[in-house]
């Protein structure tokens, strides 16, 4: 007579990594007339206070979760939140420069922030439209999906059998669960908080997804409704 069986749960399959993908903790406002600083185009904030705040907040719920390796970008955000798990686990972080954010043009060192707020017609058609590169200059869509899957599966390839954190950045966290649901909306994840954890499982082509945007271990944990005090276009996605 065949035994009962309990419903399984789910197991890490042989050989395959698990990616906890953390986007990095709230970067200092963007001041007009003061640019950010530029590394290789791209605009390089530190951290504000709350960001390190979170920063903290992610060393406390990833502490203790078996982390084999973290990496992190060539942007000093990513850097930053990643430091404090890092000094607790003694782990150097490995940068992955193709997980960077994705390039916005002429936008860069903080200009599309206040664009997106103003309701810039570039910044309206990005959103209609979910292209990057509707920003003057922005990179290419398809050139930005090729660039940040390389980055993963060397990440991958690097660490079979094992967990790894990976601090990146909204529009990358974005672009890779897309890929991993096969989804015809290249904005439909773009949308994770500042610290959150998205954890992926990748097995050669198959991509599981196992949480988006957990927000659980921050202090005020995932807000519903979007701040009535802020303009529109702060709602949307945010580089």
């Amino acid at each position: 007579m065949a035994r009962p069986l309990r419903q399984a749960r789910f197991r890490r399959p042989p050989g395959s990594t698990e990616i906890f993908l953390v986007r990095h903790g709230e970067s200092e406002p963007a001041v007009p007339g003061e640019p950010f600083p530029l590394v290789d185009g791209h605009g390089d904030p530190a951290l504000a206070s709350e960001g390190r705040e979170q920063a903290e907040r992610v060393a406390d719920r990833l502490t203790g979760q078996g982390v084999d390796a973290i990496y992190v970008t060539t942007l000093r955000r990513t850097v930053e939140t990643a430091a404090p798990l890092a000094a607790r686990l003694g782990l150097e972080p490995r940068v992955e420069a193709d997980l960077r954010e994705v390039f916005l043009g002429e936008w860069e060192g903080g200009a599309f922030r206040h664009h997106v707020a103003e309701g810039h017609p570039a910044a309206r058609r990005m959103l209609a439209e979910e292209r990057w590169d509707a920003v003057p200059g922005g990179e290419d869509t398809a050139a930005f999906r090729t660039r940040v899957r390389t980055g993963l599966e060397r990440v991958v390839t690097a660490h079979p059998d094992q967990r790894v954190v990976v601090v990146s950045h909204g529009g990358v966290i974005g672009e890779l669960v897309r890929h991993a649901v096969d989804s015809s909306r290249p904005f439909a994840f773009v949308g994770a908080d500042n610290g959150s954890i998205t954890h992926l499982v990748v097995a050669g082509d198959r991509w599981v997804v196992r949480r988006f945007n957990d927000t659980a271990h921050l202090a005020e944990g995932f807000d519903l409704d979007p701040d009535p005090s802020l303009p529109e276009g702060d709602q949307s996605p945010s580089a």
